[in-house]
C-alpha cells in the first residue's frame, strides 16, 4: 500500500479536508473565467467586424477611389505643375492601398480564425503597421489630395456632379433602378 492510502486508513478525515481543499483552489481558478472570457469574447467581436468590414468596405473604397475619383481629378486638374503634382499624389496612394490590402490579406486568415472562436497566431506586429499605416494614409490624404481634388472638381459645378452622379450609380442597387 502506498503512504495516500496508508494515510485515508488511519486520517480519513483528513483526506476529505485535503481533497475539499483541492476543489476549492480549482474552484477559485475556475471563478476567475468569467474575466477572462469577456475580452476573448470581445476580441471574437472585434476580429469578426473587422473581417466583414475590410473586406465590404476598404476594399470597396479604394476601387472606388481609383475609377472615380483619382482619374476625375487628373483629368480636371491643369496640365503641367498641378497635374503633375497630383499624378505623384495619385501613385502614392495607390501604393499605398496596394500595400495595406497586401497586410490585410496577411492578417485575414489569422483574424478569421479568431473570429471563430479557433486559436490563431495573430502576427502583432503586422496588426500594428496596418492600423499605423491606415491612419497615416487616411491623414495624408485628408490633408493633402481631398483638399486639392475639392478646388480641382469645384472650378466647375459640372465636375463634382458628375463624380456625385457617378457614385450614386455605384451605390444604388439593380433593384432600386428606374427601369
Amino acid at each position: 500500500m502506498s503512504s495516500i492510502d496508508d494515510n485515508i486508513e488511519t486520517n480519513p478525515i483528513e483526506s476529505f479536508s485535503e481533497c475539499h481543499a483541492g476543489i476549492v483552489s480549482h474552484l477559485k481558478e475556475l471563478d476567475t473565467l468569467p474575466a477572462l472570457l469577456a475580452p476573448a469574447m470581445q476580441a471574437r467581436k472585434i476580429a469578426a467586424e473587422a473581417v466583414r468590414f475590410f473586406r465590404s468596405a476598404v476594399f470597396e473604397h479604394h476601387n472606388e477611389e481609383e475609377r472615380e475619383l483619382f482619374p476625375s481629378v487628373l483629368r480636371n486638374a491643369s496640365e503641367g505643375e498641378e497635374r503633375n503634382k497630383v499624378q505623384a499624389i495619385v501613385d502614392r496612394l495607390v501604393r499605398e492601398h496596394r500595400h495595406l490590402e497586401a497586410v490585410w490579406l496577411k492578417l485575414e486568415p489569422e483574424l478569421s480564425a479568431v473570429a471563430t472562436g479557433g486559436h490563431a497566431d495573430v502576427d502583432l506586429a503586422a496588426l500594428e503597421q496596418l492600423v499605423t499605416n491606415y491612419q497615416a494614409h487616411a491623414k495624408y490624404e485628408e490633408d493633402s489630395f481631398l483638399p486639392m481634388s475639392k478646388a480641382i472638381l469645384g472650378r466647375e459645378s459640372d465636375h463634382m456632379a458628375s463624380l456625385g452622379q457617378r457614385l450614386h450609380m455605384r451605390h444604388t442597387p439593380l433593384t432600386q433602378m428606374p427601369f
